[in-house]
């Protein structure tokens, strides 16, 4: 019997996300920051309802860094998914949500880091360009962008784990996607809450 490896066809080592180097993957909306985090052990809340209910809230807010997706709100949910946010992934389609209500997402932590992410061409032009005044309007707001380097590892890595070319089977990429990327590569140990099968 031939290991399953040959089975699947051509045997492949996953690539070390760790190793792809943060720096160059997330470029600063305002200024010349560089992306620094680092956390030891994240909690990923996602913007799913399946944490109603479940009192987690304070194991989740134990965590070292939370990293929390869109516009998943914590107020009023405090008990079921924590209120800390260290990290917010932002997909561009997103963004207008996120944006309209300040008090929610950038006002109420103000230490939190935003990664927005969407295809290169949309984040380098218009929605660039909003992010920039609304990082402008809050000096605390600490924001990146995916960078198109950054997207292509990340179409790369979709076509190791699918076997499928991202553009050609006309798919996209999910915010948990991204998310659990990021996360891989900033965090030692990472815990998701709420996460389900496709």
């Amino acid at each position: 019997v031939p290991p399953y490896s040959r089975l699947r066809g051509r045997a492949r080592r996953p690539p070390d996300l760790r190793k792809w180097g943060v720096k160059s993957g997330y470029l600063p909306v305002c200024g010349n920051k560089t992306l620094t985090a680092h956390c030891h052990q994240c909690a990923i809340i996602t913007s799913s309802s399946h944490l109603l209910g479940t009192h987690l809230g304070t194991a989740i807010d134990r965590a070292e860094c939370t990293i929390r997706m869109n516009d998943a709100p914590t107020t009023g949910y405090e008990a079921d998914v924590g209120n800390k946010t260290s990290i917010r992934v932002v997909a561009h389609s997103s963004l207008y949500r996120v944006l309209k209500r300040p008090q929610e997402f950038v006002n109420k932590t103000p230490e939190t880091i935003f990664i927005f992410w969407g295809p290169p061409a949309k984040m380098q032009k218009s929605l660039l360009k909003i992010i920039q005044r609304v990082s402008a309007s809050f000096p605390n707001m600490t924001a990146y962008i995916v960078s198109p380097g950054r997207m292509k590892q990340f179409d790369d890595l979709f076509r190791g784990e699918t076997g499928k070319d991202r553009e050609k089977s006309h798919s996209w990429l999910s915010t948990g996607w991204f998310t659990m990327g990021i996360a891989v590569e900033l965090c030692d140990a990472v815990h998701v809450y709420g996460m389900v099968p496709p």
